[in-house]
């Protein structure tokens, strides 16, 4: 009888050296999930003539009626390459800028990505965000520039025409590459045509190529353009025999992109900062099925009949049901119930996967980026997003008989999406949704009340403002309310270099429990004292805490308790309760009593807190509100139109190109401003101007706004005037 696809699956999944994980990334449109599904029947998992029409990855009806992927999906494959099989486990991932989080957490679970890249759009904004994600998680990338046919057909192009565009998207790609991978990356990584890194195609006729396949086939790029140039269907259908997608892609794949074996030498330390001579560091280098378990989530699904499963990557060690686990974030312990794997998008229920895999786990509750392993030991990196959600709306229940429903599907939300901030304030009943943009929030917005069953009542959206500080504060005490312990701070503005290297990852955040010989070398490359870089105790948010106290007996007993506090200080500053940025705690000196029990968390907290907030108000301090800088694109008689809609949006105009017919404008705008802003593009070109996403910083608020704004959100978010300040 002839073996099942899935026992084919774990067969090959008992061997790391015959797996490779990749994630597909591009630009919004550049044809991802037609592309994946072409991958699914070459693969024998649906059917070639569904290919491209069923996005068999797009499991939301949102999805489908968008037209465009929200949620990363998981797949699993085998592919016979030189008479042996392989097994590929692909996560398609969004492309629009709001959805970009689900790529960040897909990039962790993966060792390769395919970067998808449309030849006659060429390099778009999210094609650099999606490389740098992947890049910042040592995942090596390949190339496929997608929609090949458009040149033939709609550009009619020469093959001379169309190999310059093609030197000249290969030559942007490797450029990100060497600008954005850390430096023995950047040349190593290149992708090279002649090797066969980079192939061509079109997804939606299910046809490729690359040098190595032409050579082995005997294929031109010739016979591609007689094809089309026959304008018959049967020839280009018979592209599809000759010079499969699935074929070609899938071969580049096992060729250039690396096993978990060689991966993992080289991604583990920089995503994981345990000690790698240890046991579990040993079988995390290794990808040991015989090592100590480590599991890392990188997404979660609500499934109404199976609950929460919770897929991910398993990088030691191997998972079987009934495994009892412990959770290292979350700090608790659990039990797995079943393990899946993927059989094409459906799952799989198996007794044990090893590692190496991308794997569900159900029992098991928990959030994205949680790292379980047997017994508590050194979580995962957390997995940052490159921006950070800027757009805030307040949610209730339509009928109060609801409210409990509503939490429950919130706490859910914020777990099968971790981009989107929940804040719940059980007390005053406002639910707080905090996401990317307008279309993540209106989408989620949705969901609640389309898939929960859940009636909503939305405010307008809200923009999230941040806090910070112009100059160096004078020393502040903070007293605890029994007065037998006093804090001495300063606070002042964080060096721009070390928010930098923060934001780019290269200072990992977190606490600091002992000497980080790594952590020390991170700071002192931005130009800090490698005395004073071994007194930083906490990185948080992008905010820097340093013990300078001297000869303090019971510092040891306190400083939890004072990071607790510089931490829930940094996320409400005291102009408004926003969260703060680039700002430097320093704690001079301390006197505590000599008695634990005066100087536990009630006495501590309120002087801490008391004490930086009190040094931050003799620090200039002010509201940063968030920017966005975008690249617009319009027909050129357009262009006196955008120029004023920037302009309408207190925005600034930074550079404007006309590339034929076409004008591109880049232009740094509020955020608070651009509400409706993708409405009002529309209707100031006539509905043919479009927008994306390249940057996202936090600027400083103009004078003339800074105490509107801080009066608006005091209101807003129900304090008086007396609480704010301390």
């Amino acid at each position: 009888m002839a073996e099942k696809m899935v026992e084919r699956v774990m067969r090959i999944s008992k061997d790391p050296n015959h797996i490779r994980n990749i994630a597909i990334c591009a630009h919004i449109d550049h044809g991802k999930t037609t592309f994946s599904d072409n991958l699914l029947a070459g693969a024998g998992m649906m059917s070639e003539e569904l290919a491209g029409k069923q996005l068999a990855l797009d499991f939301h009806e949102d999805e489908t009626a968008r037209g465009i992927t929200i949620d990363s999906a998981s797949v699993s494959m085998v592919h016979n390459f030189k008479d042996e099989e392989f097994l590929i486990n692909l996560i398609d991932t969004p492309g629009h800028v709001d959805f970009g989080g689900d790529v960040t957490r897909a990039m962790r679970a993966v060792d390769g990505a395919i970067v998808l890249c449309c030849a006659s759009e060429g390099i778009m904004p999210q094609t650099e965000t999606v490389l740098r994600q992947a890049l910042k998680e040592r995942v090596k990338p390949v190339l496929f520039i997608n929609k090949v046919d458009r040149l033939i057909k709609e550009l009619k192009l020469t093959p001379e025409a169309m190999q310059e565009r093609f030197v000249k998207i290969i030559g942007s790609v490797n450029k990100l590459i060497k600008q954005i991978a850390e430096k023995e990356y950047g040349d190593k990584w290149q992708t090279n045509v002649q090797e066969g890194s980079v192939a061509f195609g079109s997804a939606f006729h299910n046809w490729a190529l690359s040098i190595p396949y032409m050579q082995e086939k005997g294929i031109t790029f010739k016979d591609i353009i007689d094809a089309y140039n026959s304008g018959k269907d049967e020839d280009i259908k018979a592209l599809a025999k000759k010079a499969p997608l699935h074929e070609v892609i899938l071969d580049m794949v096992i060729t250039h992109l690396p096993n978990p074996v060689e991966s993992q030498k080289y991604r583990i330390p920089k995503i994981w900062r345990g000690d790698v001579e240890s046991e579990l560091g040993q079988g995390l280098m290794k990808c040991d099925p015989n090592g100590k378990l480590a599991f890392v989530i990188t997404k979660i699904v609500i499934d109404p009949q199976a609950g929460e499963i919770s897929a991910g990557r398993l990088f030691s060690g191997t998972m079987s049901k009934g495994t009892e686990v412990y959770l290292n974030r979350l700090k608790q312990n659990s039990k797995v119930q079943q393990v899946f794997v993927y059989n094409g998008a459906k799952r799989e229920i198996v007794d044990n996967a090893v590692a190496g895999n991308i794997i569900g786990i159900a029992g098991v509750k928990s959030y994205p980026g949680e790292t379980v392993t047997l017994e508590q030991d050194t979580p995962f990196e957390e997995i940052t997003h490159i921006f950070e959600p800027v757009i805030t709306k307040a949610i209730e229940a339509a009928k109060p008989s609801d409210l409990p429903k509503l939490i429950d599907v919130l706490r859910q939300v914020g777990k099968e999406d971790p981009s989107i901030k929940i804040e719940i304030n059980e007390e005053t009943g406002e639910h707080l949704m905090h996401g990317m943009g307008e279309l993540h929030l209106e989408v989620i917005e949705n969901r609640i009340k389309s898939e929960k069953g859940v009636d909503i009542k939305t405010s307008p959206p809200i923009v999230v403002y941040r806090e910070s500080i112009g100059k160096v504060s004078s020393e502040m005490e903070g007293k605890s309310p029994n007065k037998h312990n006093k804090f001495y701070f300063v606070v002042e503005p964080l060096d721009e270099n070390i928010c930098n290297a923060i934001k780019e990852g290269s200072i990992p955040e977190g606490r600091v429990k002992k000497k980080d010989p790594i952590l020390r070398e991170a700071l002192v490359a931005t130009g800090m004292e490698s005395k004073t870089a071994d007194k930083v105790k906490d990185i948080y948010h992008g905010n820097l805490f340093l013990d300078e106290t001297r000869g303090q007996v019971y510092i040891g007993e306190v400083i939890e308790l004072i990071l607790d506090m510089f931490e829930d200080v940094m996320e409400n500053g005291p102009l408004a309760r926003e969260p703060s940025i680039r700002i430097k705690v320093i704690l001079k000196d301390m006197k505590l009593h000599d008695d634990a029990i005066h100087r536990g968390p009630a006495q501590v907290y309120p002087a801490v807190r008391e004490g930086i907030r009190g040094a931050m108000m003799t620090a200039a301090p002010s509201l940063y509100e968030p920017i966005q800088t975008m690249l617009i694109e319009a027909p050129v008689d357009y262009m006196g139109e955008i120029s004023k809609l920037i302009t309408s949006k207190r925005g600034q105009l930074l550079e404007m190109n006309q590339e034929g017919a076409t004008v591109t404008a880049k232009a740094k705008m509020p955020v608070g401003e651009m509400l409706g802003w993708s409405s009002d593009l529309r209707s100031a070109t006539g509905g043919r101007g479009t927008s994306s996403l390249i940057d996202q910083t936090f600027e400083k608020l103009p004078g003339e706004l800074q105490e509107k704004i801080v009066k608006q959100i005091i209101q807003r978010k129900g304090l008086s005037e007396g609480q704010v300040g301390v």
